[in-house]
């Protein structure tokens, strides 16, 4: 159980951290400067995140974690019950969706990640699309395109087109490739 206190400089480390990457581009985001306005210590940051890429992963993190909680116990078509295509569109649509409402933060993650592939939101992702995939058409590589669907979302591309506001554009393309592939 986390203490009250802990708690409460975890928001406001997040919260501080969010704020700044509004404004300035993540190399000007330094631990120094997030603990400075979240009003504690630089060793506190440190100790709570690790480093800057732990504390974009904690950002991140909590902007999925309605995602991840719809694709276990929500309603069809992103959570149990509906086919696994039908889902799996749903999944990429909720992905876009998300990372069109936190552009600068998933920005920064990309950033700052170093293997972005072990961090527990990909795995989680890569789990999810994998199994998806593995229902819908047995015969595919289902470990491999997940990889490859999943990966397609951290490109300079999708970050293009997220800034650019073509996110109607970038959901179509997604779900017209997984209705194709499982076809």
């Amino acid at each position: 159980m986390e203490r009250a206190d802990a708690a409460r400089n975890r928001r406001a480390i997040l919260r501080a951290t969010e704020e700044l990457l509004s404004t300035h581009d993540l190399a000007d985001v330094s631990m120094d400067r997030v603990a400075a306005a979240a009003g504690v210590g630089k060793g506190t940051v440190f100790h709570r995140f690790g480093n800057r890429e732990g504390l974009m992963r904690a950002l991140v993190e909590s902007r999925v974690e309605e995602l991840s909680v719809a694709l276990t116990s929500g309603p069809p078509p992103l959570g149990p019950g509906a086919p696994p295509a039908s889902r799996l569109a749903a999944f990429f649509d909720a992905v876009v969706e998300l990372a069109s409402r936190n552009v600068k933060v998933m920005a920064a993650f990309e950033q700052a990640s170093t293997d972005r592939l072990n961090s527990p939101v990909y795995r989680s992702w890569h789990a999810h699309v994998s199994g998806l995939i593995a229902s819908a058409s047995p015969s595919l590589d289902a470990d491999l395109v997940a990889h490859l669907l999943l990966g397609s979302l951290h490109s300079d591309l999708m970050l293009r087109f997220l800034k650019t506001g073509e996110t109607d554009r970038l959901a179509t393309g997604l779900r017209s490739m997984v209705t194709t592939l499982l076809r």
